[in-house]
This record gives C-alpha cells, structure tokens and sequence, in this order.
C-alpha cells in the first residue's frame, strides 16, 4: 500500500469517529479552534514574569517557532496537498478553513515548539500535559477534516527535532542572555548545574 493511500486511510478512520461519536465534534472543534488562544495566554504570562528560566524557555520555544516555520515552508515546497476536505468525497468537515497547503500543520507545529521547549526545560508533569496538549491538538485537526494526519506527523516532528537542537544551544549563547536582559550571573550557573542534574539523571 502507498503512503498516500496509508495517509488517507488513517484520516478517514480518525475523521469518521465524528460521525460514530458526534457528541464529541463540539470539543474537537473548541481544541482545534481555540486552544492556541490558551498557549497564547500561556506564553504571554510566562514570557513576563521574573523567572529567568520561564524567560529562556519562552525564548527557546520561539526560536524553535520560527525555525520550524522556516523548515515547514521549504517541506511545502517539496511536498503539498490540500486539505482533505478539498481532496476528498464526504468528509466530516466541522470547521471552516481555507483551501491552500495544509502539508504540515502549523497548529502542530506551533503547539510543540512551545510545549515540547517548556517540557525539556522543566521536566515536569504540567510541562507533560502541555505535550499532550499538542497531540490532542494535531488530532483534533484531522477529526474536524482540516489536515491529514502526515501534515501533523511531519509538523510535531520538525517542532521536536528543532526544540531539542534549540535547548542544547541556545541557552549556552551569550546573545540569547542579552536578548532576554539576563542580569544575574549566580542564576545563570545555578541554571546550567541543574541542567547537567537532569542530563546525568536521564543517562542512568
């Protein structure tokens, strides 16, 4: 079986769930719509506060963004297909949505350079359910017919590959600390010492 025909068989199975289950569209449609205001609000409130760590982590995960924005516009143009309600017949298509390239996903993309930043810098269980967040999100995109689910796959992806790169660099760059006014040089260390805890514990 090609991979185009794997691809649209897994998004009629996700999509058609909303047919079998439609109880559930009005909540696929709000996650798909209207979490990114609640990321959104996340950063925001993150990026201002005096948390050092929670600044460089805002900063990371924007960095990741604009990275994996740039790498998701040269995979359009080696690969692009429509959204699946313009390609396909009888779709269960719950939001309205522009017909242009959905190939990725820039709500996953946009959902797990934040999320997956946040999680490798904080290690925790809130962090977690911040990457959960992102794949109810992609899953979401093809349950209301807006993407199939290679446009989410290759979008978390490319969000993933770039956060990691992004955290093992960026923080260790002089400029990134001026860009976000760092002042205080015994965080600093602390910062990096408890980055070296984490690595050494993941290792055992």
């Amino acid at each position: 079986m090609a991979l185009s025909e794997i691809n649209t068989e897994w998004f009629r199975m996700i999509n058609n769930l909303g047919k079998d289950y439609p109880i559930f569209n009005p909540l696929m449609s709000f996650i798909s719509e209207y979490m990114l205001y609640l990321l959104i609000a996340t950063v925001i409130i993150l990026g201002f506060t005096k948390n050092w760590r929670n600044k460089m982590m805002v900063f990371c995960g924007t960095v990741t963004l604009i990275l994996a924005e740039v790498i998701a516009k040269l995979a359009g143009k080696i690969h692009s297909n429509n959204q699946p309600f313009a390609e396909l017949a009888n779709v269960n298509q719950l939001i309205e949505k522009a017909v242009d390239n959905s190939f990725p996903s820039e709500h996953t993309i946009v959902f797990f350079s934040f999320c997956v930043s946040f999680w490798l810098f904080r290690r925790s269980w809130t962090s977690l359910l911040g990457v959960g967040a992102s794949v109810l999100v992609g899953f979401s995109r093809i349950w209301v017919g807006v993407h199939y689910p290679a446009d989410v796959v290759i979008g978390a992806l490319i969000s993933i590959i770039i956060a990691i790169i992004v955290y093992k660099v960026v923080p260790h760059l002089s400029i990134a600390h001026r860009l976000i006014g760092r002042n205080n040089k015994g965080e600093q260390v602390a910062f990096h010492s408890q980055k070296q805890d984490v690595i050494k514990a993941n290792d055992l």
